[in-house]
């Protein structure tokens, strides 16, 4: 049978914690304190396995469901939605860490120890220290060419056409240097 919302919404804590099942292995775990969690079942390579789906109310009946039905087509595509969950949680984290701005100052730092000259390296960092307010903390992986002409025309617009010129290739080369370390994909 299925679960409704106001079922869920009536449901009590007890002592211990018990299961209102829905359908195709999706079921609402009621815990001593009140707190209910989403929980499907599912089998992957001849193993148990339970994934976490959410917290009601954040995640309603209707997104439960939703999630479930997405999960349900990894497994069917022969994938682990536990490990896929992972695995998204760790791009995200990648990402965060990845922002063109990190990815500058690992390109300086590398820079620097290559033994270039302290102006160059000056000149470098006084570019990307205008870039940065527009674009220095967004995912590399994520920027398009329009953010970066909004730096460019920036420069431009106060009549240092030398200075965009060399703007563009110092980002570029930050670009390069991020997919070749692979940490923009």
């Amino acid at each position: 049978m299925s679960l409704t919302a106001i079922a869920i919404k009536n449901a009590r804590p007890k002592v211990k914690p018990y299961k209102l099942t829905d359908e195709r292995a999706l079921y609402l775990l009621v815990m001593p304190n009140g707190a209910k969690y989403w929980r499907m079942k599912y089998r992957h390579l001849g193993k148990q396995k339970t994934l976490a789906l959410g917290v009601w109310p954040e995640i309603t009946l209707a997104d439960a469901r939703e999630k479930r039905d997405a999960a349900r087509t990894q497994i069917a595509d022969g994938l682990d939605p536990m490990a896929e969950k992972k695995l998204s949680r760790i791009r995200a984290q990648v990402d965060a860490n990845s922002t063109f701005k990190a990815i500058a100052e690992e390109w300086l730092l590398k820079y620097e120890r290559e033994g270039r000259a302290t102006i160059t390296l000056e000149k470098i960092r006084w570019l990307l220290d205008m870039a940065y307010p527009v674009i220095g903390a967004r995912p590399i992986n994520q920027i398009d060419i329009q953010e970066v002409l909004i730096v460019l025309r920036k420069i431009e617009a106060t009549g240092r056409y030398e200075s965009a010129r060399r703007m563009r290739s110092v980002i570029s080369r930050v670009f390069r240097y991020g997919i070749a370390t692979a940490r923009a994909a």
